[in-house]
């Protein structure tokens, strides 16, 4: 015990412990280990220099989320790290990205677009519903707005869809060099028939034209072929036009003087397997001889030109 004592050594509570101060100070600054076991700073002048290393991370300054370390990427230099109401948030994006101008001029656009469709689903929907008040008091508006590029048939999907064929024939009487003389019927259906099949892309004009201004004459006609109102009387110059402009394709050796039109019906046969009975002779419905005059003959063609002069 008492060579322990003298030596300063031991962990005795005397005052060999205390009062060890000889036993410290012949202790050389260079060899006492530091904090995690290295050797210590060097002395300078006799006093022990100042530790360069502040310790191990949890003796160092501490952030919310813990100890704070020189590897923390949480650090006030770092651009990228925003601190504030706004941190978090990305660009902005849409019309918030623009400019207080720009969005007012988007915003108007909108509007007027989604204005345009509420009217055009609106008039859609009047064109197609029964006849009603307001189809009354503004069917002519509707019609203006509808026709002709949104108009909607629906005979297709009609209770009674369509079970007919119907095609449209003429005739003419020409002036030859002795006398006059009439062509056979010629079927101007047939003819847009032949151009439409075996071609990829068919024509409107070879699809429609004939059709639909059959269906317009018809729907303004009575069955004794009087027109109802102003609506027959263009029917019956588009059917007379669309004749003459055919005809001008064919040569018959003189003037076209008069025209005749009728239109064959026939009955869609009954499929096979059905036992139905349905009779497919055909049946006409003949309108009167026409005389044809400057304005039904094509613009450009030569009778046309004569004719002005």
């Amino acid at each position: 015990m008492d060579s322990y004592d003298d030596k300063g050594v031991g962990g005795g509570t005397g005052g060999s412990v205390g009062g060890g101060s000889e036993a410290a100070a012949d202790l050389d600054p260079r060899t006492v280990p530091g904090p995690r076991g290295e050797p210590g700073p060097r002395a300078v002048g006799g006093r022990p220099a100042t530790p360069l290393d502040p310790g191990p991370a949890e003796d160092g300054p501490r952030t919310a989320d813990g100890p704070r370390t020189d590897e923390d990427p949480r650090t006030d230099e770092d651009p990228r790290v925003r601190v504030g109401p706004g941190a978090g948030a990305g660009p902005r994006v849409g019309m918030a990205g623009l400019s207080f101008p720009y969005q007012v001029v988007a915003a108007v656009a909108l509007s007027v677009i989604g204005l345009l469709g509420c009217i055009q689903l609106g008039m859609v929907f009047l064109h197609v519903a029964p006849a009603n008040t307001l189809t009354k008091q503004h069917g002519e508006a509707v019609d203006q707005w509808i026709y002709p590029e949104f108009e909607q048939n629906w005979k297709l999907f009609a209770p009674n869809p369509l079970q007919q064929n119907i095609a449209v024939h003429v005739r003419a009487e020409i002036s030859g060099p002795d006398k006059r003389r009439t062509t056979p019927w010629m079927s101007l259906s047939g003819e847009d028939g032949k151009a439409i099949r075996g071609n990829l892309l068919p024509s409107h004009v070879q699809q429609n034209e004939l059709r639909r201004g059959w269906d317009f004459y018809l729907g303004s006609h009575d069955n004794q072929n009087r027109a109802n109102g102003l609506r027959g009387r263009l029917s019956e110059q588009y059917i007379r036009r669309i004749v003459m402009l055919r005809l001008s394709e064919h040569d018959y050796g003189g003037d076209v003087l008069r025209i005749q039109v009728r239109s064959e019906t026939r009955s869609v046969a009954a499929p096979a397997w059905s036992g139905e009975t349905i009779s497919t002779k055909p049946s006409y419905r003949v309108l009167p001889w026409w005389t044809v005059t400057a304005a039904d003959l094509p613009q450009g063609s030569a009778a046309s030109v004569e004719a002005d002069q």
